[in-house]
């Protein structure tokens, strides 16, 4: 069984434009306005990719990982779909689908796989955190808190600090913020701290909304010598 911890750190979302949805101004914004865009955008939301750079602190060794590549989602029907594709340091794919999550390593020609059994559609709703679920569910799994204004990157967004209600979630990830743009209604960035210091903090760019994205992107393009490996043998 997947745990939740490991899709957080292995994948991060962001949060799709409401289209002809008037962009927020500063001195209107409020929390159930940013909400209500959020419920704008996961009513239209079918498509999104974007480039990300990934940051993951340790804090016991201070010293930061990043990874960097293009992030694929689609809805296919009721489920969602993601598709990581990590050009640096090394090469890497990530793939969720049909509830099941693979990481493979060309390099070494290996398959992980993980099935999400029972716990796929909390899985899926981490998936859509930010980009894909309304603000309305937002509320339903989190304590949210607008905590104001900030400029990042020269995009004026809304700072939303998110305290999970599940202990088993907040024992992991005590806080998560999530950054949204207030005139496109992206999440332009995020932060999930963790346990002990550490964090993960997640920038993107070039995002593109609803344009199509072809089948072939959602498919491992593995060899005939891919090992496949599942950690429960």
């Amino acid at each position: 069984m997947i745990s939740i911890g490991f899709l957080w750190l292995t994948v991060l979302g962001f949060s799709s434009a409401a289209q002809n949805a008037a962009p927020l101004t500063p001195p209107s914004v409020t929390l159930e306005n940013v909400l209500q865009k959020m419920d704008a955008t996961a009513a239209r939301f079918q498509s999104a990719q974007a480039d990300f750079v990934w940051d993951q602190y340790q804090k016991v060794v201070d010293e930061t990982d990043t990874q960097k590549g293009t992030v694929y989602y689609r809805r296919s029907g009721n489920a969602i779909e993601m598709m990581a594709d990590i050009k640096q340091p090394d090469p890497k794919f990530v793939l969720y689908k049909d509830g099941k999550l693979q990481v493979y390593q060309p390099k070494i020609e290996q398959v992980m796989e993980y099935s999400a059994g029972a716990n796929h559609e909390e899985i899926e709703s981490f998936l859509v955190l930010g980009f894909g679920g309304s603000g309305q569910e937002l509320k339903k799994s989190f304590d949210v808190t607008y905590q104001g204004e900030e400029h990042i990157d020269n995009v004026v967004t809304a700072k939303l600090q998110l305290i999970a209600k599940s202990d088993k979630i907040r024992s992991n990830f005590p806080e998560i913020i999530l950054w949204i743009d207030l005139d496109r209604g992206i999440s332009v960035q995020q932060k999930l701290v963790q346990t002990q210091g550490d964090y993960r903090l997640a920038k993107y760019s070039a995002i593109k909304v609803n344009a199509k994205i072809g089948n072939d992107v959602f498919r491992l393009k593995t060899s005939g010598k891919t090992k496949f490996v599942s950690p429960s043998g």
